[in-house]
């Protein structure tokens, strides 16, 4: 049995927790020191960074620390950060200081991660802290992303009290989130552990730019994993992500060894990362990676960021790249950001017969029967139930 909370934390209505879910967005989503009183009545606000020691580096002389967590190896002298910013040396040990500070938190559509073959139709607690190992110039989130823990309120959240909201919100999801769990890893893996006392799963969205071991312990505790899979050249990378593409696809093989339930989305940027060519080396080397049944999610861009002097994604582009990956032999490949475009819906590989529909984030339509198609009898992949 778990451990009781707090009164307080304990008094929650699912009422009362959406309305204040989305104050939680909006305080992350307008920047640091913009808000004046908590969203959150229950949910008390950080008064200090927290100190918890990281699970994911090395000791070297002097009271240097490697880390161990991303392949960058930041190697760190005493008293300073990794390039994250959200983790410390001091003193020869190393301590993340974002363990249990979540600066946003709400109830999401698990459609908007997205993952389309998880639990359809059903909600995921989503979290995030601050911090990311990379700096992508096209970033959705660079309030939260882009900024040290000093710069951004944030809540004390314990893994137990994220568990227990999402148990009292009726997710059966905690969803990590919005910025880069890699970084808060062993926040991550704490709520995840806490999560699984109560029955409820967690999923990781994630840019895939974390090390073999990191990864392998976080998937002794998650239940589905999406990568967004930038581009398929290291020059983009280089350019736009400030990051590596093959640790990236070396994380997604290992995904799919483990057997963890794994989607792929990726964001098409006009010019930069939208070459048939391209397109089409990625999606045979996912079916001859990871094979056939690993979803793939073209999604649109829009301007963000740094990265505003282009257009959205033509939804001819879009279009182009699904009919390449269905051509390859990707057995689900899906539009993205298009509200009720036809590549949004999952369709039988066999007899084609549309199986969920969506508009946006909402399920239409799901003829589904315990995971199989209702009119063939074809055994969809995914986790239903």
């Amino acid at each position: 049995m778990s451990k009781p909370l707090p009164p307080a934390e304990a008094s929650w209505s699912r009422r009362r927790f959406l309305a204040a879910g989305a104050s939680a967005c909006v305080l992350a989503a307008v920047g640091p020191g913009s808000a004046s009183r908590p969203p959150f009545l229950e949910l008390r606000r950080a008064k200090d960074l927290s100190v918890v020691e990281a699970r994911f580096y090395e000791k070297l002389p002097n009271r240097k620390i490697r880390c161990k967590l991303c392949p960058r190896e930041c190697v760190i002298d005493d008293q300073e950060r990794g390039y994250c910013g959200v983790r410390e040396n001091r003193g020869g040990t190393y301590y993340t200081l974002v363990h249990s500070r979540p600066v946003s938190i709400h109830v999401d559509p698990i459609e908007k991660k997205p993952l389309f073959h998880f639990l359809p139709g059903t909600e995921a607690l989503s979290l995030a802290t601050v911090g990311c190992n990379v700096e992508c110039k096209f970033c959705q989130n660079w309030q939260i992303s882009q900024v040290r823990p000093e710069q951004m309120e944030a809540y004390e959240a314990s893994p137990a009290l994220i568990a227990e909201l999402a148990r009292e919100s009726g997710s059966p999801t905690i969803a990590y989130t919005y910025t880069e769990p890699v970084v808060f890893a062993e926040y991550m893996y704490d709520c995840a552990v806490e999560g699984r006392k109560r029955g409820i799963r967690s999923v990781m969205i994630s840019n895939g730019y974390i090390q073999r071991e990191a990864m392998l312990e976080l998937c002794s505790v998650l239940d589905a994993v999406k990568i967004d899979l930038k581009a398929f050249t290291q020059r983009f990378y280089t350019e736009l992500v400030a990051g590596e593409l093959k640790p990236v696809l070396d994380t997604l093989k290992l995904l799919v060894s483990r057997r963890m339930w794994t989607e792929i989305v990726y964001l098409m940027i006009p010019t930069k990362n939208d070459a048939k060519q391209e397109i089409r080396e990625m999606c045979r080397w996912i079916v001859s990676e990871l094979g056939p049944d690993v979803p793939v999610h073209f999604t649109r861009f829009y301007p963000q960021y740094r990265l505003r002097n282009l257009p959205p994604t033509p939804l001819a582009t879009l279009r182009m790249a699904r009919e390449i990956a269905l051509e390859e032999g990707i057995r689900f490949a899906y539009i993205g950001n298009v509200p009720g475009e036809e590549g949004e819906n999952t369709y039988c590989p066999h007899c084609h017969v549309v199986l969920i529909r969506r508009a946006g984030y909402s399920i239409l339509e799901n003829n589904l029967r315990a995971g199989r198609c209702s009119k063939c009898g074809e055994k969809i992949p995914g986790v239903w139930s």
